[in-house]
């Protein structure tokens, strides 16, 4: 019987110390320092083939005002924004794995993906 407590305490031991590695979450601030409103932003994780939900959803973020999401998985994400007129704009690998951390969206960043620069 003290064979099994041994064991058991050390298996509780070892989730104990792991388990924070696998569930590190993060608290990201989106701020929008372009000149055009922000309809839509879609986060999906870079290894992931997929969007997920529109973070703002029926909200607009306009010049300025800034979103604040937390419990983000850490990882490195692509972002997919969607301006006023409607043009989409994704940006691959931006890490959002520190928290309390920031992303600012710019002008060079959406011009950038209408292939101006």
């Amino acid at each position: 019987m003290k064979r099994i407590s041994q064991l058991s305490l050390a298996a509780l031991l070892l989730c104990a110390i792991t388990a924070p590695a696998f569930a590190k979450k993060a608290t990201v601030k989106i701020i929008n320092q372009s000149k055009w409103e922000i309809h839509h932003i879609y986060l999906s994780s870079s290894d992931d083939q997929e969007w997920g939900p529109d973070q703002l959803e029926d909200e607009v973020l306009a010049k300025g005002e800034s979103l604040t999401l937390t419990g983000i998985d850490c990882d490195l994400y692509d972002i997919q924004v969607v301006d006023e007129d409607g043009d989409e704009c994704v940006i691959e690998q931006v890490d959002l794995c520190n928290d309390h951390s920031y992303w600012k969206i710019t002008d060079k960043d959406l011009l950038k993906c209408e292939g101006y620069e």
